[in-house]
């Protein structure tokens, strides 16, 4: 068994050691028995005692760690948007910038047209929504990697003057929800499952 596979068992005994009554409300999330279904990193999702099930594979990684702890910090609250907040705004946030920038950004900035024509199909399989103020790039998106977290991408086509750029920003009480190591690799993450979809 992996670190991680530890780390997310570990996280899964917490949770159902005192499982909220009102969990499946938090998360939101669909109740079955014991298991919760939601929607994660684009993916159907179950939680169950002993496991995460993202599609229909088992999650032993990284991800899994991030659903794990999405579970055990959720609260009642609600996703609240606006003003969006940029990775470095987020509480010792520091020490991850670097890779965050990288890992999250970067890494589409060669695919800023392609994304653009599956931005509909981008949207849809994380129940996103357009965004079409005037001041947000050449396109952007909302996507949601976990039910109550956002993730507001914004993509600026190379001209003239300035090279391409992707901007992602987080809603606004994102760092509720998750830990700020956590908030990383869901950028990460939900980066990586764009460059997988297109």
């Amino acid at each position: 068994m992996s670190n991680y596979e530890n780390i997310i068992k570990g996280n899964l005994q917490r949770l159902y050691s005192q499982l909220p009554a009102d969990l499946a409300d938090r998360l939101p999330a669909t109740r079955a028995g014991d298991d919760f279904l939601f929607q994660a990193f684009g993916e159907s999702c179950r939680i169950a005692p002993d496991t995460i099930i993202i599609g229909d594979k088992s999650e032993t990684g990284p991800a899994g760690i991030v659903i794990s702890l999405y579970t055990l910090q959720v609260t009642n609250s609600a996703c609240q948007l606006a003003p969006f907040k940029a990775f470095r705004e987020m509480p010792n946030s520091m020490p991850y910038v670097g890779a965050f920038a990288l890992n999250t950004e970067s890494v589409l900035l060669q695919h800023i047209d392609t994304i653009e024509r599956a931005s509909a199909r981008i949207i849809a399989q994380f129940n996103g929504s357009q965004e079409a103020q005037t001041d947000t790039g050449d396109f952007s998106f909302i996507l949601y990697p976990l039910p109550k977290i956002a993730i507001h991408y914004i993509f600026y086509r190379a001209d003239d003057e300035f090279p391409a750029a992707v901007t992602c920003l987080f809603s606004s009480n994102a760092a509720t929800f998750l830990p700020t190591d956590a908030l990383a690799d869901t950028g990460e993450y939900t980066s990586k499952k764009i460059l997988d979809i297109i």
